[in-house]
Parts: structure tokens; C-alpha cells; sequence
């Protein structure tokens, strides 16, 4: 078997926003996996500034493992623990060269365009005008839930945005999510939850930075809706670790990403020990091209949630790769007629 790397800069559509700035362009990298004429294609989709394995010795890394697929997908992923966004390309890869589609990694309902999975449609942050141009074009794609980044603009002008959609649908009608990426300092953060109540969210993602584990534990115990912990379980590697954080803690719900918490065998472990403590999850991709997306979304659809998920980011770049994923009517649909177009 032979396995080679290679990095790709995906260019944005539009400046996109988040408290931690405007994103133009995103780095990603790809595993390639040769076997008996066969390949396989893997996408290690690190995050800068967020990943953390952002570092210094991320590439030597890549080579190290492409040097030592040998060791297989097991044994690889032990040897990752370090490296997520690492460990979910190779994950990927293998699945890809072993399925006679290297695109269809999990045959299913989804892959054969019967089945759709329904998905949040996301509001970047931007200026008032522009986050209500995004939440109007996303009610007219037929989306019944809608996620919005908080915590770049005035405090008081995202709650208008908020009062905007309320004041034309309900919550039995719109589902709204809202994200804060950290934003909130800890001592104000139960105070703007309760002004937040009054638009009956569904819930808020990190409203504190990661890693105040006190404040954290402090605050979702308080909250007068759910909280959602997500840059919070970056970096918590061992069963040990992701047990002592939710038994600690205790949110109403985890939001995994695969390429940021040890891909699927990191997610499935989350989602184990969130339910056993009767906490909620979903699923969310970050940033990756259409090629992660799709492995992504094709996993999400064998763990058989009703929830809506966070896999609407492919069509945010001008050089994304051609492929099966449509979003139509806040559904993420695989349209299995169409080609995928990757040159590797």
C-alpha cells in the first residue's frame, strides 16, 4: 500500500465571520491511499487556530503516517490520539479504498437518494443587514431550523435579529440555535442567557470560552435553556477524561465534529457516555470541503438521529470539489447521478 499527502487551500465565496474573526480561505489536507489499482481519499480538515493539533509538526506528522500506513487503521489511530484531524483522514481513507465506490464510504438509504437528513441552515456573523439578509434567504430555502453565530456584534442588535424572526415565526414553526463560540465573559453570560430566553431558543453552543470547567458546570446548571458544549471537548482525549468532563459539567447537549474530537471512533466514544448520562448530541461538520462533508454526512446518516444536524457547509467556497450533496428545502439530500469530480 502506498499513501501520500497533500494540502489544499479552499477559497470562501464571502468573507465569513465568527467571534474569533472573517475567514477568507481555509487549509485543509488530503490522505491518498494506492492499493491493486485502487484508491482512497482521506481529508485531514485541521482548523487553524482552533484544532488542537495546530502545530508546528503537523505536516512531519502526515508524513510519519503516510510512512507508516502499514501499521493499519487501528493501530494508526492509537498512535493519533494527539492529531483528530489526522486520525479522522485516515479513518476516512481506509473506508474509501476498502468500498468499491471510494466516494461511498457507507451504503445506505442516504447514498441511494431515498432518504434526506435534515440540517440546520447557518447565519454567519456580519453586520446587522447582512445576518438578516442570511436569515431571510434561509427561510425562503424552506429551512425549519436555523443556527446564527452570536457574539461578533452589539449584543442588543443580535437580539433584534432574533425578535425579527420571532416576530414571524413562532418556535413551534422555526427552530433557532445559536452559537457563541466562547464569546460571553464568564460573569455576564447568566445574565444574557436570560435575555435570550425571551426568544425561546433551542439552545446556545460554548457560551463561555472552553476550559473555566467550573463556570461551565456553574452556568448549565443555572441556564433557563440548554446549553451545548462544543470547543469544549476539543483536546479531551482519554474515555477517562471525556467521562470525568461530562459528569463534571453536565450540559443538556455535546456537539461533535469529527475532524476536531478523533474522527468516528473519537464520536461514537462521545456519544456513548453522552447517553448513558442522558445528555443530547448532533452532529456538525467544520469547514471541511465537499470530501470530508460527504464522509461526514454518510456517518451521521447510520447513527439515525431525528435532529437536525450542522452539515450545510459546502457551498461555501468557489473551489470545492464536485459532488452527489444538494441542499434543498433544509435537507441535505445525495443526488447519487451526479459525478464527483477530485483529482488526485
Amino acid at each position: 500500500m502506498k499513501a501520500t499527502y497533500h494540502k489544499y487551500i479552499l477559497q470562501f465565496k464571502r468573507p465569513s465571520g465568527t467571534s474569533r474573526g472573517v475567514l477568507t480561505e481555509k487549509e485543509t489536507w488530503f490522505i491518498v491511499l494506492e492499493q491493486d489499482g485502487k484508491k482512497g481519499i482521506g481529508e485531514c480538515g485541521i482548523l487553524r487556530t482552533l484544532s488542537i493539533d495546530d502545530r508546528p509538526d503537523y505536516e512531519d506528522k502526515l508524513r510519519w503516517t503516510c510512512e507508516n500506513i502499514h501499521l493499519g487503521k487501528e493501530e494508526l489511530w492509537k498512535a493519533l490520539l494527539e492529531f483528530p484531524s489526522i486520525q479522522f483522514g485516515v479513518e476516512m481513507a481506509f473506508l474509501s479504498l476498502e468500498n468499491e465506490n471510494p466516494f461511498e464510504l457507507y451504503p445506505s438509504a442516504f447514498t441511494e437518494g431515498e432518504k434526506a437528513i435534515s440540517i440546520n441552515g447557518l447565519v454567519w456573523m456580519g453586520s446587522p443587514e447582512f445576518m438578516k439578509a442570511q436569515i431571510e434567504e434561509k427561510l425562503e430555502q424552506g429551512f425549519t431550523c436555523i443556527k446564527l453565530k452570536i457574539g461578533a456584534i452589539d449584543f442588543q442588535q443580535e437580539l433584534d435579529l432574533l425578535a425579527y424572526i420571532r416576530s414571524h415565526f413562532d418556535e413551534k414553526t422555526i427552530e433557532i440555535r445559536v452559537d457563541a463560540n466562547g464569546a460571553f465573559h464568564s460573569s455576564e453570560a447568566l445574565n444574557k442567557l436570560i435575555q435570550l430566553h425571551v426568544y425561546k431558543l433551542h439552545s446556545i453552543e460554548q457560551p463561555i470560552k472552553a476550559g473555566q470547567i467550573t463556570e461551565m458546570s456553574d452556568l448549565c446548571q443555572k441556564t433557563p435553556f440548554p446549553i451545548a458544549l462544543d470547543e469544549e471537548l476539543i483536546g479531551v482525549f482519554t474515555y477517562e477524561e471525556k467521562v470525568t468532563l461530562l459528569d463534571t459539567i453536565q450540559p443538556q447537549y455535546i456537539i461533535l465534529k469529527p475532524s476536531l474530537i478523533g474522527g468516528i471512533k473519537g464520536s461514537l466514544e462521545w456519544i456513548r457516555i453522552a447517553e448513558e448520562r442522558n445528555i443530547g448530541w448532533w452532529i456538525t461538520s467544520a469547514l471541511e470541503s465537499n470530501i470530508g462533508l460527504n464522509a461526514i454526512a454518510q456517518f451521521t446518516f447510520t447513527l439515525k438521529s431525528d435532529m437536525p444536524q450542522g452539515l450545510g457547509t459546502g457551498g461555501l467556497y468557489t473551489n470545492n470539489f464536485e459532488c452527489p450533496l444538494r441542499i434543498e428545502k433544509g435537507e441535505l439530500i445525495y443526488y447519487n447521478k451526479r459525478e464527483w469530480e477530485v483529482a488526485f
